[in-house]
């Protein structure tokens, strides 16, 4: 049997088309270097020079006006915007004013906080994604769970609220105290 002459590896993708690129600031030569942010390009002359860009480009968001729409406290047009945690809508007029739209959170059928028990449990967003409930008089009442809370009373401890935990023998409901944790019987 004859081996092929194939390469073990291919070209990184991420590598360098042209063997070198020149800095647009000093004419110096630009190669990749690493950060704890990340890999970008940057130039030979450090020191001296301060020229970097990303390694890949991150796609441009255009941001769009929404005709027909007002400010509250301008009464300027609103649009879509980007934002470091993602899209979001807010003033065209931003500079001078910094009114965002909130995202509406729905109340959960009524069920009161169990720690101040003035405020209702509504269902938030963390910056990275994960749904939680929390009370709605946040900063005030710091109340918050990660499963999705259930009206009702433990049956052991006597504690106001139930959570919705789904388990491997299907979905269970326990109390919400975390000193507790009993799983009411059904």
């Amino acid at each position: 049997m004859s081996k092929e002459n194939k390469p073990l590896f291919n070209k990184h993708e991420h590598a360098l088309e042209k063997e070198f690129e020149v800095c647009p600031q000093c004419g110096s030569e630009l190669q990749i270097k690493n950060s704890k942010a990340g890999a970008f390009i940057g130039c030979v002359s450090y020191p001296s020079c301060h020229y970097t860009r990303p390694l890949v480009e991150q796609e441009k968001f255009e941001q769009q006006v929404l005709p027909g729409t007002q400010c509250p406290q301008c009464k300027s047009e609103l649009a879509v915007k980007q934002g470091r945690f993602g899209l979001f809508i807010g003033c065209t007029n931003f500079p001078q004013c910094h009114h965002i739209e909130q995202q509406q959170s729905e109340q959960l059928h009524d069920i009161s906080c169990p720690a101040c028990k003035r405020g209702h449990l509504v269902e938030r967003h963390s910056r990275f994604g994960k749904t939680f409930y929390a009370c709605d008089t946040y900063p005030k009442c710091k109340f918050a769970v990660n499963h999705e809370p259930v009206a009702g009373k433990c049956e052991k401890c006597g504690y106001a609220l139930l959570v919705k935990r789904q388990m491997a023998a299907g979905e269970r409901v326990q109390c919400a105290d975390k000193k507790c944790a009993h799983f009411q019987t059904q």
